[in-house]
């Protein structure tokens, strides 16, 4: 079972708009919501379901508003919760921006959405670039399109079109490495891990067949071939249009496109990873005066590869004052509200070895043991480059026309959301540790 019904609140919890798909309970449980999630914040066991009586909330939080989907059965939360992301996806298409605002301003077109994207409490077409064809922001069009059902929703290829052109046919592959790094307080890796996913700009004619060769280890294996890297791929999803039988049977990516923009498919691989920019803090405390701090950075990879817009986050004291700040390259600033220095560095060549100094006034270091010490953060993008050694062999493009169609490979490696360092500190007037971090 999914949704019974699906609401759009604001931040006082008024509805702005809200579909009932199955008139199975009653609309006016969502006034229920909002006291409820107040009292859960307030006891601090806030969950992503609230429960009154016999009715469910399943909701999320996006900008200024929630999305609530409510049910009094035993639905498939994963279900509905996809359902959700995929509506804000969809919305965010749709307005560019998601906000309060852009519900008000929108809401024929979005009580249109809400209608084809799901019924009867199932999701339905939930492709946003097949609802453009049929709903869109001018009234008169959309009224057009209601005459005529486009024929990718009926069509066996729902996410493309027929009778697409192009002048020149070009298929542009993305394949982009997001690397997790956890190091503790000794400068050792204690968790690592690779996300990639591959993306595709397809700019193709008509319905054509792709065929896409990685270096799969299990294919490797399968065929008997052993020479070169290989990579062991976990978590393998694909888009819907993968015909997922032959990869099952013989690790062939073949699929019809969507056109334009997407995502092919996303893989995590378990691997121990070096730290690509290598950080060292010395961080220097002098009761009720300063702190002085000194970071080096260090890039770890090839010399012939380059990092862009690299930032190293720096936790300070939040009642540091006065700062100076001295670097090798790049600058630094001070970013009061978030406690944290920024040091930025356009270019970073591998191999090479920055230095940032910062000083600041410190009135007072008695706080230190309630604030904690966040961990010293890096940002980075790498082109031309990736830490798994994944590679695209081949991408075949087959189309009954017989067209030659040209296909461009582009390799980017750029930190996750998860690098973190445990450091740890002496206690005593001249406090001081070192710090790690990749």
């Amino acid at each position: 079972m999914s949704a019974s019904a699906v609401f759009v609140l604001d931040l006082k919890g008024k509805v702005l708009i809200c579909r009932n798909y199955k008139g199975d309970v009653d609309m006016a449980e969502i006034d229920h919501f909002m006291p409820l999630l107040m009292q859960h914040e307030e006891e601090g066991l806030l969950c992503p379901v609230l429960s009154h009586g016999t009715v469910h909330f399943m909701w999320i939080k996006y900008s200024n508003l929630y999305l609530v989907a409510i049910t009094n059965k035993n639905s498939n939360a994963s279900l509905v919760y996809s359902f959700l992301y995929k509506l804000v996806e969809v919305f965010t298409e749709y307005f560019k921006e998601l906000e309060e605002e852009s519900i008000q301003d929108n809401f024929v077109v979005v009580y249109e959405l809400l209608d084809e994207l799901m019924d009867f409490g199932f999701p339905q077409t939930t492709d946003s670039k097949i609802l453009q064809e049929y709903i869109t922001q001018e009234g008169a069009k959309l009224e057009v399109a209601k005459s005529k059902v486009p024929t990718t929703v009926t069509n066996a290829v729902s996410w493309r079109s027929e009778g697409i052109k192009y002048k020149k046919n070009e298929v542009f592959i993305d394949v982009i490495e997001s690397i997790n790094v956890l190091v503790n307080a000794n400068g050792s890796v204690m968790s690592s891990d690779i996300v990639g996913s591959i993306k595709l700009k397809t700019m193709l004619s008509g319905m054509p067949e792709l065929r896409l060769g990685l270096n799969d280890r299990v294919l490797f294996a399968l065929t008997g071939r052993d020479k070169g890297k290989t990579v062991m791929m976990e978590d393998v999803k694909f888009h819907q249009c993968v015909r997922l039988s032959r990869f099952d049977s013989d690790r062939t990516i073949s699929f019809i496109p969507p056109d334009g923009e997407s995502e092919l498919m996303s893989y995590r691989i378990n691997t121990h990873v070096k730290p690509l920019i290598w950080i060292e803090s010395i961080i220097e405390k002098f009761s009720h005066s300063r702190v002085e701090i000194m970071v080096k950075a260090k890039g770890q990879f090839k010399k012939q590869s380059v990092a862009n817009n690299v930032e190293v986050r720096v936790p300070v004291p939040s009642d540091a004052d006065s700062p100076k700040f001295k670097t090798s390259t790049g600058n630094a600033k001070y970013v009061p509200e978030k406690n944290l220095v920024v040091w930025t560095i356009k270019s970073f060549p591998g191999g090479k070895e920055f230095l940032m100094r910062a000083h600041f006034g410190l009135p007072s270091v008695e706080n230190d043991e309630l604030e904690g010490k966040p961990p010293i953060t890096v940002k980075f993008e790498i082109p031309y480059f990736t830490v798994s050694g994944i590679q695209v062999r081949y991408m075949k493009i087959i189309e009954k026309s017989g067209y030659q169609a040209l296909p461009w490979v582009r390799y980017i490696t750029q930190s996750g959301g998860k690098f973190r360092l445990v450091s740890r500190c002496r206690r005593g007037v001249t406090s001081r540790y070192i710090c790690y971090l990749v």
